[in-house]
Parts: structure tokens; sequence; C-alpha cells
């Protein structure tokens, strides 16, 4: 049996006035997902327990069947296994953003969504001039990067911090959401530093000049301290590999014991490569018995503002990532397949909300609990809910007979 896992980051949202009510999932033609949803289950699935933040680390756990309240400890350790590094038991990782603030005000949470070439040379000069033992900043994809220190850096020798996504933030005043905490102060007085250092660099200079968002700030949050996670082979008997253009859903693979596997042209953007994802996919399938495959525009356009766009993400999915992999799994015969969002990133508030998300399932095995379309209001309908989001694994891949 084959296994694919497919997940539209942040797919999921609520119904618009200017959809006429609809979601941007129903407004999307989506006939792929629709015609799985007709012969197989739908249903809701709560990837976020209550009281957890409700975002792509918590969730993104939960969907590969590890339970966020057990195995998580903060976002930073999950980027930094990506790029190699473990974390020692005195050290915190926090996820270091490049953005770009205008007046005081956190203005675009990705700096015009920098290049990683442009980026990592602005992270290398960032560590050159602020980085010292016991402080380090790692270069990570387009605005995404990293900074691991010594906890012996906070007053009280803990980071224990309260701090916004920069992506939650847009038009608000920056100094108003620094970090709050212990260990806050080491924080802010980085990240003020960091624009001195920032501000007159050749790449900004040459940013301002074409008319793009210069990276001018940092912004540190999601701190994460040393875990580990039982392998996914342990777990579920199976071999398996992650699909990502993010260290963040790559990070996860890695502590689970899954392959990551690199896709040219995959930029976790709107321009990521659609077709390479699925063809990679059919490809590991042909070695392995599990594939995830993770797309991120869908997110992205979300936290844009970006209604057209969101739609567009959700349509090429479809027909790029589902289709394709569905047509390639049709000729290996034995197969399931689970589609779904891991959070939902409603366009209306550019924000992630922790409501349940809809998924289907799909495959040998699965006996149709159908509907007429894959969406949240059809997932909705059909009375199949996993209030511990972390079980849905164990239902797709353990149960011989899915009713």
């Amino acid at each position: 049996m084959k296994y694919a896992v497919l997940i539209a980051d942040g797919m999921a949202d609520e119904p618009l006035q200017e959809l006429f009510g609809k979601t941007p999932l129903e407004a999307a033609r989506t006939p792929r997902m629709d015609e799985l949803a007709q012969g197989g289950q739908v249903g809701l699935c709560r990837t976020v327990p209550k009281g957890l933040n409700p975002a792509s680390d918590v969730a993104s756990l939960s969907i590969l069947g590890y339970d966020p309240r057990r195995y998580y400890t903060g976002r930073g350790v999950l980027e930094a296994a990506n790029i190699g590094v473990t974390l020692k038991e005195d050290e915190v990782a926090f996820r270091c953003n490049l953005m770009t603030t205008a007046n005081g005000r956190l203005m675009d949470y990705s700096a015009g969504h920098i290049t990683t070439q442009e980026a990592t040379v602005l992270i290398q000069h960032l560590n050159k001039r602020l980085g010292k033992k016991g402080i380090r900043f790692y270069p990570g994809v387009s605005y995404r990067h990293l900074l691991v220190v010594k906890k012996s850096f906070s007053e009280t020798g803990k980071f224990n911090i309260t701090a916004s996504g920069p992506h939650t933030l847009i038009g608000s005043e920056v100094e108003k959401n620094f970090p709050q905490g212990e260990g806050a102060d080491f924080l802010k007085q980085l990240m003020v530093k960091s624009q001195e250092v920032l501000a007159d660099h050749e790449v900004n200079k040459v940013r301002v000049d074409l008319g793009e968002n210069p990276a001018n700030m940092i912004w540190l949050w999601g701190p994460g301290t040393h875990t580990s996670l039982p392998s996914f082979k342990e777990k579920f008997g199976l071999k398996g590999a992650v699909i990502s253009a993010i260290d963040l859903i790559k990070g996860i693979g890695r502590l689970s014991g899954l392959d990551v596997i690199e896709v040219p042209g995959a930029t976790g953007y709107y321009d990521t490569n659609y077709e390479g994802k699925a063809a990679y996919a059919l490809k590991a399938l042909k070695q392995k018995d599990f594939v995830l495959v993770h797309l991120e525009a869908t997110d992205e356009a979300g936290h844009a503002g970006d209604l057209r766009e969101k739609i567009t993400a959700i349509e090429k999915f479809d027909r790029h990532i589902v289709g394709g992999v569905l047509d390639g799994l049709r000729k290996m015969k034995d197969f399931r397949m689970l589609v779904m969002p891991d959070h939902a990133t409603l366009v209306s508030r550019r924000a992630h909300v922790d409501d349940p998300v809809c998924f289907l399932l799909y495959g040998d095995g699965i006996e149709p609990r159908s509907a007429a379309e894959f969406s949240e209001k059809s997932a909705g309908s059909t009375g199949l809910i996993f209030e511990e989001g972390h079980n849905l694994m164990d239902y797709f891949i353990l149960s011989k007979k899915v009713s």
C-alpha cells in the first residue's frame, strides 16, 4: 500500500461577502478534490488543540500523528532540525524574520519576499556584526531564518516569552509588539541593533533603487528548545519522505526520520513548482511507502489578504498536485490519499484561526462517506470529526478498513 498526504497550508477559510457567501475553497474550481470527495470520506479534524497557537508547526505535528501537547516545544527547534542544528539543553532557537519597517511600523513581514540569495548575504552580515559565542544567526529560505542563543543571555537564565508572528502585525507599531517575558530585553536589543546593521547594506540599497521593500529589521519569535520525536517508521511501520519548500516542514520530517526531498523550483511562494512536487512525490513512492507534500502558496496568499491569489493557488494545488499524484497512484494500484489544509488562514484578517479544518480520504479500504464537493461546509455535514487531530494519521494508515 502506498500513502500520500497532500497539505495546502492555510487553504481553509470563512465565507466571504465578495464571493457571495462562499469560501475561497468553495469558489475555486477543484474537480480533482471534488472527485475524491464524492468517492471517499470527508470530515473535520482539529489539528490545533485548544490553548495552543494556531500555526503550521502545531498543526503539522498533529497531521503526522504526533500529539503537540506532548511533543511541541516551540517552532525554532523544528526549523533548526532542517539546517542541521541540534540544540543543546542550554540553547534556544528563535524564528528570525527579515522584514520591512517604516515610521516605526511593521509594513511587510517578508521584506517583499526577498530572495534566498539576498537574504543569505544579509543574515551572514548580521552574524558577523551581532553574532558571537553563544549567539549565532543561520540563513534559511527567503525571509525565514534562525537565531540560536544560550539561555544565559536572558537575565533569568530562561527565555519564557510571548511574541506574535510578524505576519499578524502588518501596520502595527513595532515597539508596542516587541516580545514580552523572561529574556525579552535581550531580544529587543538585538532587534533594534539589527536596524542599524541592515539599514545601509548594499543589498538593501539595491532593493530600494529597484522599488522593492528593504529588509531593514529582524523579528524574533517562535522560541523552541530541545525536543525529540519517535520515528515515523516506529509509529506506523512505514518508510517515507516529505516534500516542502520551508524549513519548518522539512525539519519536522527530519526529526521524525523521514527523508527530505528537494524539488528544483520549490520556492514557498506563488511561483513554486507545483508539477515538480507531484513528480518527485511519485518518484519517491517507487521506493518508499509514504510521502507528504506541502504547499505554502495558499497560506502566503491568505497572509497577503490576496483573495485572487489564494483561489489561484487552490486551483493549481488541485490540478497539478492532487491531480498529478492521483493519476500516478492509480497506476500503482493499492493506495490511499489524505488531502487537507493544516489550519485556516483567513484572507479577511490575514491570520490563522484554530477552527477544525476539512479533510478528505480516498483509496483502498476507505468506504465512502461522500460529499458533493470538498469544502469546509460539506466536511461539517458528514458527522465525521477528529477532535484529537493526531489520531487522524492512525485512522488513515493503521485501519485496514476505514468506514
